[in-house]
């Protein structure tokens, strides 16, 4: 490298820091513009921290206890298998794992949730009604002619029309973002739910109404298909016991009519004789079917699984807000940053200006 090359750098070198003064000495020259303006965000600041509402959460755990069945029922199962049962040894595996999780979030239980009934301040609503309330939404729907008249009572859905649908969809989109589910171990089946909400009642009331929701659809899913086979076993248990006390009345009325008959008369006998054999058959399969009903209700248990409640959302919650401190600081010091901001392109513009 040559002097020049050198003298051109040092040139350089001088040049910016000659320009970083002059910015600097500009930007000092403003102080009370870039000061007001640090006040003036401090003080939206802290007008933000005082009209923002806290947000509290309700956390719920439960255990989720799923024995399968299997060993000692394969006997059992393949004998009922021959009369074309199905023990359902293996049902509802498809929420086994993450996909639990994810149920919880699904907008049909979310919807279900929603629509489950709520005592508030001795007046029976549902969920939803509740979640309208606390975001004075009626306020604005009372001056429409088509929102003035939505109600969402507590129960099944109803008479819902797309305005409904509509509107439960806002609001689950607007819950889902504040609901958390997590299994924290994968080896560990403890479950973590938590729910944020800006009324802290809301946010109890969904959570456990939630859990419950999940809960019974869950069970009832993963026992539904032992539930159906146990069923039709008692009914058929049911049918064949009929049959049986019949063909013992019958054997009874058949011998009544051949009492003090003639030895010789032996085709007299044959009623009689062909009800004992209805005797016989259908105790043995009674006998069967018994055996197969009680196996299938301890198939129905073993299916059955348990959810035990471990923490529930207890009042006070916790509760998160927007600090005053914190708004005077990031209020402060954005303003000032934008006012900065400004001041340097309108030098830059103003300087573009006079160049040309």
């Amino acid at each position: 490298m040559d002097r020049t090359d050198i003298k051109s750098d040092e040139i350089s070198l001088r040049d910016l820091i000659l320009k970083v003064g002059q910015w600097y000495n500009y930007l000092f020259s403003q102080w009370k513009i870039i000061v007001l303006a640090g006040i003036v965000g401090a003080f939206l600041g802290v007008t933000y921290s005082i009209m923002k509402k806290p947000k509290y959460t309700a956390s719920l755990s439960f255990a989720l206890e799923d024995e399968k069945s299997g060993g000692g029922l394969g006997g059992a199962i393949g004998l009922a298998s021959t009369l074309g049962l199905d023990l359902g040894g293996n049902g509802g595996g498809m929420f086994s794992g993450a996909n639990l999780t994810e149920l919880f979030k699904s907008r049909s239980m979310i919807e279900k949730t929603l629509l489950s009934p709520v005592n508030l301040n001795g007046k029976v609503i549902s969920l939803a009604e509740m979640y309208i309330e606390n975001n004075e939404w009626r306020e604005s729907w009372n001056k429409s002619e088509k929102l003035k008249n939505i109600k969402f009572s507590p129960g099944k859905r109803v008479g819902f029309n797309r305005l409904h649908d509509s509107i439960l969809g806002s609001i689950y989109e607007n819950i889902s973002k504040g609901l958390i589910v997590d299994q924290k171990d994968k080896k560990i089946s403890i479950v973590t739910m938590e729910v944020s909400s800006t009324n802290e009642l809301f946010a109890k009331y969904f959570c456990e109404s939630l859990a419950k929701e999940v809960g019974e659809f869950y069970v009832d899913t993963k026992s539904k298909k032992a539930r159906i086979n146990m069923d039709i076993l008692e009914r058929q248990t049911d049918s064949i016991r009929g049959e049986l006390n019949g063909a013992i009345t019958g054997v009874a009325v058949a011998t009544d009519n051949t009492f003090n008959l003639n030895p010789a008369l032996n085709v007299r006998r044959a009623p009689s004789a062909r009800r004992q054999v209805d005797v016989q058959a259908n105790t043995a399969i009674l006998t069967e079917l018994v055996k197969q009903s009680e196996m299938a209700k301890v198939t129905l248990r073993r299916e059955t699984p348990l959810i035990q409640i471990i923490d529930r959302p207890i009042l006070p919650l916790a509760k998160e807000r927007f600090g005053k401190v914190k708004g005077i600081i990031l209020g402060g010091f954005l303003a000032g940053f934008l006012m900065i901001m400004f001041l340097l392109v309108k030098k830059i513009v103003n300087n573009l200006k006079n160049n040309i």
